[in-house]
């Protein structure tokens, strides 16, 4: 049998400003209605699997398993404390399977892949060759001479694959346009099949510092809710290691099946105007735009009318707080935005205006000196951490649905146009009961309202209590 293991880390910054550190790309919807994560666990649906393992960062545990579960896949959820590149991900993975030894399928979890039935064919002739010990790669028939990814040297072929000779990095535009012309070089996926006792076999004798890091990581093991947890402090004394630098390129096993099942890796926003339909001046809109005498140029928003007038070869994406302007050939540089603001300490890198929590999602509607106004939706079921402030009052009116209120010692309901003040320094908790969202508006008032005033006391998702927290609510 195979187990699929999705990638689901990175932050997508060459995305922003849809895509953000704490909200990324695979956890978005880019190409219909489901998110790429979701897509990815569905292209399995053909293939014999196990459930699947997904690796993430803690940060981001909720969207998987949320995202996961809408879908009736959650399997197994390992939480990395800290990034660390796909090589440490994947021994994870290899040893979270090591006694049932199944042929591990790795996937990340940002690709598009418009063939699901080639992709399935693919990943079968691979099987013969990985159950064999070969270490499998799948190498993407080039379309074009493409700088933004590496590419797989083959040489004889083997079965339904090929010898990898060499791994190329990413190639300046004339060295690309011969390795299409040679005809014996793919795209590098990033997609790999082999068993779990190869690829650890083969980290050992290539790269034992991480190897030993990950085994003594998984040697202290602990579940929490949906989520296996392994020891920080171990895994974070890991190397930083690809798994193509630390074995693919070391490997005498390392074989490439050709894919040609219409995969993009989503990596800017001129690859999203490349996949999808387009009118008859070449352009694609997304949300409420108008566009007169545009021509070849991708306009996405959220919340607000979008006008473009007498533009050639732009995209224009309008989220709640940000606006990318650029040429389309120059998107793939929006990471140097992100890193900017990263670097300026701003919010805009890393979360949108609306954050999404366990508990449901808010929006920072306004705020002032002394005041700020949220729209906080609480889906059924769904509970805030038991809280208090230190600085801030707060008022709560109830928009549509029924909330259950704790302030102190007193819990009690309140109902749509109902109100309820917090004191500064009170303890309190919101919870929605009922069985449709819940509505409210949050006005804070007071001399600081800065997000590390929260000191949780009790959180039914995990999340750490009794000290400031800074991931709100």
């Amino acid at each position: 049998m195979i187990t699929p293991v999705i990638m689901a880390g990175g932050s997508g910054t060459r995305l922003w400003p849809l895509s953000r550190a704490g909200h990324p790309k695979q956890f978005l919807s880019l190409n219909g209605d489901k998110t790429m994560l979701q897509q990815t666990a569905e292209r399995l649906s053909d293939l014999p699997t196990t459930e699947a393992i997904t690796i993430c960062n803690e940060e981001h545990r909720f969207f998987v398993a949320e995202q996961l579960r809408e879908i009736d896949a959650l399997g197994k959820i390992i939480l990395e404390p800290v990034g660390r590149n796909t090589a440490p991900a994947i021994a994870l993975a290899a040893l979270a399977e090591k006694e049932n030894d199944p042929l591990l399928l790795i996937l990340a979890a940002d690709h598009v892949i418009a063939d699901q039935m080639a992709f399935s064919d693919a990943v079968m002739k691979a099987v013969p060759l990985a159950e064999a010990g070969k270490l499998v790669t799948f190498g993407i028939l080039p379309t074009e001479p493409h700088t933004g990814y590496g590419y797989i040297e083959t040489s004889a072929s083997i079965a339904d694959a090929y010898e990898v000779s060499s791994f190329k990095e990413k190639p300046d535009a004339d060295m690309a346009a011969q390795y299409v012309a040679d005809g014996s070089y793919y795209w590098n996926s990033g997609m790999f099949l082999f068993k779990a006792s190869t690829v650890l076999t083969q980290l050992k004798a290539y790269r034992a510092d991480i190897y030993d890091a990950c085994e003594r990581a998984f040697s202290i093991v602990s579940s929490d809710l949906d989520f296996i947890r392994i020891d920080r402090e171990a895994f974070a004394a890991c190397p930083n290691d690809s798994i193509d630098y630390a074995v693919m390129e070391r490997t005498k096993d390392a074989v490439v099946v050709p894919l040609d099942a219409g995969w993009n890796d989503i990596g800017s926003w001129s690859s999203i105007w490349d996949l999808v339909e387009k009118d008859d001046a070449g352009n694609v809109a997304f949300g409420d735009a108008i566009l007169i005498d545009t021509k070849n140029s991708l306009v996405r928003t959220d919340d607000k009318l979008l006008a473009l007038l007498g533009l050639d070869n732009v995209v224009v994406v309008s989220t709640k707080d940000a606006v990318l302007v650029a040429n389309k050939d120059h998107v793939q540089d929006a990471r140097m935005i992100a890193s900017q603001l990263k670097k300026e300490g701003r919010s805009e890198w890393a979360h949108h205006r609306e954050v999404y929590r366990p508990w449901g999602k808010y929006d920072s509607v306004d705020h002032g000196d002394r005041y700020q106004v949220k729209r906080i939706t609480v889906k059924p079921g769904g509970k805030l951490s038991v809280q208090m402030h230190h600085h801030r009052a707060e008022h709560w009116v109830v928009v549509s649905g029924s909330a259950k209120v704790t302030i102190g010692d007193k819990t009690f309901l309140l109902a749509e146009n109902e109100s309820t003040y917090i004191p500064v320094g009170e303890v309190h908790a919101l919870e929605n009961a009922a069985q449709l969202p819940l509505e409210i508006i949050e006005i804070q008032t007071g001399s600081y309202l800065g997000e590390d005033d929260i000191v949780r006391l009790e959180d039914r998702y995990g999340r750490a209590t009794k000290r400031p927290v800074v991931d709100n609510y």
